[in-house]
């Protein structure tokens, strides 16, 4: 056969392990859906898989294995991506600070609303993030099997998984976008940033170390 379909039970229970370890992506959803709505979470999920679907054909056409095996591109998209993190978290410090003086001064007290665009932010997050094409390369492979055509195998594969991880994000962003609106209260938002910038920062950390 083309493909073969022995290894998909088992391919589709370590999706689910993976997909459902939380990563920079679903803190990048909660913090967009929750702070901004529904409508910029689901611009961010469009920018994140635009960002894997051009990872996965990476890894399909062969070219990923041959950027990975050059340590000093890895090394150089492995700071861009720690260096994004680290400016989404001082992005978000700067909303908390200036949220701070300016209730201080009685002018406000919510966070200002956060002016990136949600897509481009999504999709350079997750461009970025070499862990992402390193997992592809290690992770596809493996469930190839005995398929004729292994390169419609890596497809076949590469199909499920974005649309396993499509659904639990799509669901995570409708979710957070729901509950929104009872945590509008200023404390409850500005202890969601403090956590959002806390876990870009150490992802920032442990993307650079790993």
């Amino acid at each position: 056969m083309l493909t073969d379909l022995t290894p998909l039970p088992a391919f589709l229970l370590a999706s689910a392990v993976v997909i459902l370890t939380p990563g920079v992506d679903v803190f990048l959803l909660l913090r967009t859906s929750l702070t901004a709505g529904r409508r910029a979470g689901l611009l961010a999920l469009a920018g994140i898989h635009s960002a894997s679907i051009i990872q996965v054909a990476l890894v399909i056409s062969g070219l990923g294995a041959l950027i990975t095996s050059h340590p000093a591109v890895l090394s150089v998209l492995k700071w861009i991506g720690a260096a994004y993190l680290v400016y989404l978290a001082a992005s978000i410090l700067r909303g908390l600070w200036l949220t701070r003086k300016e209730a201080a001064a009685g002018a406000l007290t919510t966070p200002p609303a956060d002016p990136a665009n949600p897509y481009l932010r999504g999709l350079f997050s997750n461009l970025t993030n070499p862990k992402m094409l390193l997992f592809s390369l290690a992770f596809l492979p493996q469930f190839v099997g005995a398929a004729a055509q292994p390169a419609l195998q890596l497809v076949l594969l590469g199909v499920v998984f974005l649309v396993l991880a499509a659904i639990w994000e799509l669901t995570t962003v409708l979710g957070a976008a729901r509950i929104a609106t009872r945590l509008q209260h200023p404390r409850v938002a500005k202890s969601l940033d403090a956590i959002s910038a806390a876990a870009f920062l150490t992802i920032s950390v442990g993307l650079v170390a790993g």
